[in-house]
């Protein structure tokens, strides 16, 4: 009889291949393994707290104002992304807000400005002294900007961080590179340019394309995350072959291990007319998420710290009895009556549940 199959959540392991790293290192390479005997505190959020489904389904009628927000949320989890960064750069004022709102302890992820990860960006979003000095296409985006005024961005989006900063509540800074940023040399190369932008905070790598994470360049990828200390984003999402859909390789690259709910509705994501709503349009069962108790269990064994983010940000009929595993129908809807779930809190506190009843910790 041959070996049997490898689970699908065996944490991947890799040779680090030849290829050399031609810019310096901001971090050295850091061990694969903590010798901590300690299992790291898994945290678990959302990647938004005020999308539109939160708003209108998840928090309670009375909290409407953007503090009572937050400070609803914070009650609640420990961690948070932040994501209305990816389209206008965020300035200190509003990320002192944030800081204060938040409790002690509380970390908040904050994804990058899509002119960084280059996305098209409207040049309306830029702040109105560097609009004339960007190129734009016939559409009004932002076309090409040269290294400089690329810098610049970075510059005000880096300090503007500075409240979460001193106030300890900075996790990482998201990089969620669109899908036509594929595996090649000169990807490589924004990548260590942009970590040098943002040293010394930490930065999280999420890829959209399949060949950063294929059987030819996993290897590569992940040797080359780790040798900058870089944090490898692992993705939960559909199961197809669709190029812009990277598989689900459970793996670390630095002391921390990130992981990213994107839901698993495959007839939304590639939909022409769809919305980003509809692509992460999703409600995980409790077995799905179950299936991530031993791959958070053996990350949490391994790294500093591990967190677990929402970003299925719809919103879904309320389950029938027993489909929200036990959670009280108010926890995950501001007014039950109306018969609707927000699904990334939802499956937060589920997924939350089940790692407690296995006797992982959890936040």
């Amino acid at each position: 009889m041959g070996a049997p199959p490898r689970a699908w959540w065996a944490v991947y392991r890799w040779r680090t291949p030849s290829r050399r790293i031609t810019t310096p290192l901001v971090r050295g390479i850091l061990p694969r393994h903590y010798d901590r005997g300690v299992t790291a505190t898994i945290r678990v959020g959302t990647c938004s707290w005020a999308d539109e489904t939160l708003t209108k389904v998840w928090y309670p009628p009375g909290v409407r104002s953007g503090e009572a927000r937050l400070r609803h949320y914070s009650e609640r989890f420990t961690t948070a992304e932040a994501n209305s960064t990816y389209y206008r750069l965020p300035d200190a004022q509003l990320v002192g807000g944030w800081a204060e709102r938040t409790p002690e302890g509380f970390t908040m992820h904050v994804k990058a400005f899509g002119l960084m990860t280059r996305h098209p960006v409207k040049v309306e979003a830029l702040p109105e002294d560097l609009r004339d000095a960007m190129p734009v296409d016939e559409r009004g985006r932002v076309d090409r900007p040269p290294r400089e005024l690329r810098a610049e961005v970075f510059r005000r989006f880096s300090q503007a961080l500075e409240p979460l900063r001193q106030t300890g509540k900075l996790g990482g800074i998201l990089l969620q590179f669109p899908p036509y940023v594929v595996r090649k040399a000169s990807s490589f190369e924004y990548i260590e340019w942009a970590q040098e932008q943002l040293a010394p905070d930490e930065v999280l790598v999420e890829f959209r394309h399949r060949s950063w994470l294929d059987d030819e360049g996993r290897a590569e990828t992940l040797a080359f995350l780790e040798s900058r200390g870089l944090t490898y984003v692992i993705v939960d999402a559909p199961k197809t072959e669709a190029r812009n859909l990277v598989p689900t390789v459970v793996a670390r690259t630095s002391a921390t291990a990130y992981v990213r709910f994107h839901g698993r509705n495959a007839a939304t994501w590639n939909k022409r007319t769809g919305s980003a709503a509809e692509r992460f349009d999703y409600l995980y069962s409790g077995e799905e998420l179950r299936e991530w108790v031993q791959p958070l269990q053996e990350l949490a064994g391994e790294a500093q710290q591990v967190y677990a983010m929402f970003n299925n940000n719809g919103r879904s009929e309320m389950p029938a009895f027993g489909g929200l595993e036990g959670l009280d129908p108010h926890e995950v809807a501001g007014d039950p009556r109306k018969g609707l779930v927000a699904q990334a809190p939802a499956n937060a506190m589920m997924l939350r549940n089940a790692l407690d009843d296995a006797g992982v910790p959890v936040a």
